[in-house]
C-alpha cells in the first residue's frame, strides 16, 4: 500500500512538472475569458500575446476562435472578452 501511495505521488509530480498556474487579471470579464477560453488553450496564450495584440488583434484573434475554430462563444460573450483582453492584455 504505502508502494502504491509513493507511485501515484510520483506519477501526480510528474505530471504538472514544468507547468505554472496562470493567474489573470481580476477584472470584469474575466470569468467569460477563464471559461471560454480555457476550455481549448492554455491562459498563458494571453499573456504570451498581450505584448504584441492591440484591440484590433484581439478582435481578430477572438473572432477565429468562433469562426474558424468553432469556439461556442455567443455575442454578448464575445464583447466582453475582447473588452477584457484589450483593456488588461492589450498593447
Amino acid at each position: 500500500m504505502r508502494t502504491l501511495i509513493l507511485l501515484l505521488s510520483f506519477f501526480a509530480a510528474t505530471a504538472t512538472a514544468g507547468e505554472s498556474l496562470i493567474f489573470l487579471k481580476d477584472r470584469p470579464g474575466k470569468n467569460q475569458v477563464v471559461a471560454q477560453c480555457a476550455m481549448c488553450h492554455s491562459l498563458d496564450y494571453v499573456i504570451q500575446h498581450a505584448p504584441i495584440l492591440d484591440r484590433a488583434g484581439w478582435e481578430k484573434t477572438v473572432g477565429k476562435m468562433i469562426n474558424s475554430m468553432g469556439a461556442p462563444i455567443n455575442d454578448a460573450d464575445k464583447q466582453i472578452i475582447i473588452d477584457y483582453l484589450a483593456q488588461n492584455y492589450g498593447k
